[in-house]
């Protein structure tokens, strides 16, 4: 009896991990089609401007990081991660009329707050004992992230298909602002990020580069990791 539970154990771990596997593949696999796709300099977003969900043409960190998902959670089907954005890029559900989105204003600005919706998948605290927290006065609350120095300590632990939401040092905040970017990470041989990289008044480029050299170049203190399980 008692093998017999053990292996139905086994197996059901099997079939997670599969099934986390094939949506962390897809959500490289479609975040590495992006690279090289020119920053988008709108201060708001130009998606947002436009009122639209599909805005490829140029990108900032958040609009990538939902567009891969949807379209990974959707396996390419672009009726499907239409209905995972109305879902996933707001904090209630989004509302399509005639084309155009009408309540933008319930979108995930922050990316803490996406991070704390639980719907752009779950923390992965790694190692308990490395975690430290920062406090938002925006959020009057605090919350836990990952110091940049613990890096090679957890390394070993991430996943193909992890969104890393990066934590400003909380003197460079701005209105009670924790994340301050994000972006998808690929195991190879090697962790690497792919992500936005630019700014609004400067422009930039989609890239895909060593997250630890990244980290090392930053100014964030550390990070957050979620995954879709």
């Amino acid at each position: 009896m008692v093998k017999k539970l053990v292996k139905c154990l086994v197996i059901i771990f099997f079939i997670q991990h599969l099934s986390y596997a094939k949506i962390g593949d897809e959500i490289v696999y479609y975040a590495k089609k992006f690279i090289g796709v020119p920053y988008d300099p709108d201060p708001i977003g130009a998606y947002v401007r436009e009122k639209k969900i599909v805005y490829d043409s140029e990108v900032d960190c958040m609009y990538l990081t939902f567009r891969v998902v949807e379209l990974a959670l959707a396996g390419g089907d672009e009726n499907k991660a239409l209905d995972f954005a109305l879902d996933k890029r707001f904090k209630t559900h989004g509302i399509l009329s005639n084309g155009k989105v009408l309540n933008y204003d319930d979108r995930f600005e922050y990316g803490e707050d996406m991070v704390l919706s639980g719907k752009w998948g779950k923390v992965i605290n790694f190692d308990k004992n490395v975690i430290r927290y920062v406090y938002s006065s925006r959020l009057d609350t605090k919350i836990g992230y990952i110091p940049k120095k613990f890096y090679e300590r957890i390394k070993g632990f991430i996943m193909n298909g992890d969104i890393i939401f990066l934590v400003k040092d909380p003197s460079r905040s701005i209105k009670g602002e924790i994340v301050g970017h994000l972006g998808i990470l690929e195991v190879a041989q090697d962790v690497y990020i792919i992500h936005a990289k630019g700014s609004k008044n400067k422009g930039g480029v989609v890239v895909k580069e060593k997250l630890r050299d990244y980290l090392s170049k930053t100014k964030y203190i550390g990070f957050i990791i979620t995954r879709f399980e």
